[in-house]
């Protein structure tokens, strides 16, 4: 048995970033290109490009700026702020999962998880 976790944020009950959300930030920084991205992780361009759009809608400023052709070509990839939240949120979630490992450990060594009778409070 392991515990798992699962970190994101949110504004007033509407998400903003989660761990899939700054992975798809990530690799849109990463193959400069939001169907690059998409493609790399499975998903249409159309979900990716909306994710993205959410995320800058309830944030109130872009994460990501495309350019159009040119000598060198058109690409994407994240904004100043954008490059920040993404490391904003990796400081966060860092060491997290091995935090809860050592907690979970510590705590469930001495009495492990079995089943048990249960009490009258906890059947309602």
């Amino acid at each position: 048995m392991r515990p798992r976790l699962n970190v994101w944020i949110e504004d007033e009950g509407e998400v903003i970033l989660t761990l899939w959300r700054v992975r798809l930030l990530e690799t849109v920084q990463q193959t400069g290109s939001i169907n690059a991205a998409a493609k790399q992780m499975g998903i249409q361009f159309r979900t990716a490009w909306a994710k993205i759009h959410e995320m800058e809608e309830r944030l109130g400023f872009p994460l990501v700026e495309s350019q159009v052709g040119g000598a060198g070509g058109g690409g994407t990839r994240l904004t100043p702020a954008g490059e920040q939240l993404v490391l904003q949120f990796r400081e966060l979630v860092d060491g997290l999962p091995q935090m809860l490992e050592e907690r979970f450990n510590r705590i469930f060594s001495a009495s492990p998880l079995t089943p048990g009778p249960l009490s009258s409070q906890d059947s309602t």
